[in-house]
């Protein structure tokens, strides 16, 4: 909720900032996908860090295992 609620000001300041031309407008377009995408980017790691951690520990283990095989 609260992404959203900064992607609204960013993107209103955006426009008010660069006026209402249409080359702004789409400034304005990708500076607002941009952020969006980043903040989608943030959250899917944040989703996903137990089992990036989980993942992380079982290749850890298994170069452990295999460098006392040797």
């Amino acid at each position: 909720m609260m992404f959203e609620l900064i992607f609204i000001f960013v993107f209103a300041t955006t426009l008010l900032v660069t006026g209402l031309t249409l080359m702004s407008v789409f400034g304005a377009l990708a500076l607002a996908f941009l952020i969006m995408a980043l903040f989608g980017m943030l959250g899917i790691v944040l989703k996903l860090l137990p089992w990036l951690l989980v993942v992380l520990v079982v290749i850890w283990l298994m170069r452990d295992k295999a460098k006392a095989a040797r």
